[in-house]
């Protein structure tokens, strides 16, 4: 059955402590989520086994890095990230950054921590991780 989504209206969830993530799909091959991260806030570091994904700057400057090449993405910028690619998303910014994760297929149960992410976090200090 068709019908319209917003993030006012999907599943909402928090994450981070300071995180919010809205699923605009939930489908078997396929996830799209709207999510909201804070100034310092940023996930662990992790690759996926199976999962491409699609960031995609909807407000705000996220900084990702993959495989430790880091990327400043602005409004209406976004990244692919390979399955099996380390990547980590960042809001180093003065405001929130809103963005959708693309995920095919969906990317949860599918996380795998990258080794290191002790070592970045004290680089950039404490934060929030996912």
């Amino acid at each position: 059955m068709n019908r319209v989504i917003d993030a006012g209206t999907a599943e909402h969830y928090a994450w981070g402590g300071v995180c919010d993530g809205w699923h605009l799909v939930r489908a078997e091959g396929l996830s799209v989520i709207e999510e909201r991260m804070p100034t310092g806030a940023q996930e662990q570091r992790h690759s996926h086994a199976k999962a491409r994904q699609f960031f995609y700057v909807l407000e705000g400057e996220l900084t990702m890095e993959v495989e430790g090449r880091e990327h400043r993405l602005g409004a209406r910028q976004g990244i692919e990230v390979a399955p099996g690619e380390r990547h980590q998303a960042m809001n180093e910014s003065g405001a929130d950054v809103r963005f959708l994760v693309i995920s095919s297929p969906p990317a949860q149960g599918d996380r795998q921590p990258a080794e290191g992410q002790a070592a970045r976090a004290a680089v950039r200090g404490s934060g929030f991780r996912r």
